[in-house]
């Protein structure tokens, strides 16, 4: 299909780092789609399974758009680090809310639509059913992912294995297809078959393409990796890298136990902590040398490991049950504009009159703006600002994780300027 330029493909996306993989996603999203321009909504400094992003959320969207992305606007913290349903219901809110994406190209190992689309419906249609048929296989001590994927080749009556259908990708694609549909959204959507390592793969293998997780534990243990990023992306990743500019993981162990040690009475406001969990985490964090031991020792059959991560993301940063549990069910009340293209901002100029939220680029203006758009007496000014105190917060405590602080002011959202490629 020949691109044009008056189409837009989004893409939801954590580039943590930025790889070969992604760089063929937007290369065959372009060509699926025909579309010119590539809107990408990424996930800030935590990311969905509940870690903290390599480096920070400008440096990933500096190498995006020397990669070739043209928009890159932030999924904010509530719906980034959250479940797969959480996380695409998020997402798909914010390219609609852009008000001219076309479409929506996304990632799977099938590389199936059609598969995926029935497993979304069958979703949408029996959703009591799945549910209390998950949750009886979740009490037998089954993962989530493996539940879901029982489920929906026994129910789908497709040819696919419960295997191949609780594989990560295919989980989130099949969420993707049910955003769309819950959300009556126009985006059209695509996906593309993954090629290389799987997502979890750690290890660097032979080739061309890693998975995320086995360049960064590339970089941890000083292996070359070089030959797994676009060339034209990894300036940014390692130029931050040399000025102690990603995350140290001894200062994040030191900095999520203080938080921890504040007690149980602190930790049951904590957005994830229930069911006594507090307890064992008290517990734990008195034993654990890093947070691998914290996470494993903290680990039970009713606390999945991704499920702790993201607890411990919340609790790190000191989110609130109540805030997250008022903000998520409106959705992002306005959207932060991290960097554009040339092309991007040709993009984003035809898209003012389209946009459904706030799209903020300049911080020093972002009150005046929410004020403005919403009105200062209303529910949806201070739903906006209860998103922007955690947007804050998540930027100031990913600071304090860093190698080295290099100066500057830690509130860096207000100081940090537009990226371009």
């Amino acid at each position: 299909m020949s691109a044009r330029p008056d189409r837009a493909v989004g893409l939801i996306t954590e580039y943590n780092p930025f790889h070969n993989g992604h760089l063929h996603h937007l290369q065959e999203s372009r060509r699926v789609s025909g579309a010119e321009v590539a809107v990408a909504v990424m996930s800030g400094h935590f990311l969905q399974r509940g870690e903290p992003a390599l480096v920070d959320k400008w440096v990933r969207t500096e190498m995006a758009l020397r990669a070739g992305v043209d928009v890159v606007v932030e999924l904010p913290f509530p719906w980034a680090c959250s479940s797969a349903p959480d996380f695409a219901q998020g997402a798909v809110r914010a390219l609609d809310a852009l008000g001219r994406v076309d479409c929506l190209c996304f990632g799977s190992e099938t590389g199936n639509l059609d598969a995926l689309q029935a497993c979304a419906d069958l979703l949408c249609e029996h959703e009591q059913m799945v549910g209390a048929a998950t949750e009886k296989l979740l009490r037998s001590g089954v993962s989530y992912p493996e539940a879901r994927g029982r489920l929906l080749a026994a129910e789908s009556g497709l040819q696919l294995s419960a295997a191949a259908l609780a594989q990560p990708n295919n989980i989130l694609g099949i969420e993707y297809l049910r955003a769309l549909r819950l959300q009556q959204s126009t985006l059209k959507p695509f996906t593309v078959q993954r090629i290389g390592a799987g997502f979890h793969e750690v290890d660097v293998a032979e080739g061309e393409i890693a998975s995320a997780t086995g360049i960064r534990r590339g970089l941890a243990e000083g292996r070359e990796i070089a030959s797994y990023l676009p060339q034209p992306a990894s300036g940014p990743l390692f130029e931050a890298l040399a000025l102690g500019r990603g995350v140290d993981a001894e200062h994040h162990t030191r900095l999520l136990l203080g938080r921890i040690f504040h007690g149980a009475a602190a930790l049951r406001q904590v957005f994830l902590v229930a069911d006594g969990i507090e307890s064992r985490l008290l517990s734990a964090a008195d034993k654990a040398a890093d947070y691998e031991d914290l996470v494993s020792t903290v680990k039970a059959r009713q606390f999945t490991r991704t499920r702790i991560q993201r607890m411990l993301a919340y609790i790190l940063n000191d989110v609130h049950a109540e805030q997250v549990r008022t903000l998520m069910p409106a959705g992002p009340r306005y959207l932060h504009l991290l960097g554009a293209s040339e092309r991007g901002r040709v993009f984003l100029g035809a898209c003012r009159r389209h946009l459904k939220l706030p799209l903020v680029s300049n911080f020093s203006r972002i009150y005046a703006i929410l004020k403005r758009h919403y009105g200062e007496n209303s529910e949806n000014y201070r739903l906006a600002l209860i998103q922007l105190d955690l947007e804050l917060r998540t930027t100031r405590t990913f600071t304090l994780l860093m190698h080295r602080w290099n100066g500057g002011n830690r509130n860096r959202d207000f100081f940090e300027t537009l990226k371009s490629p």
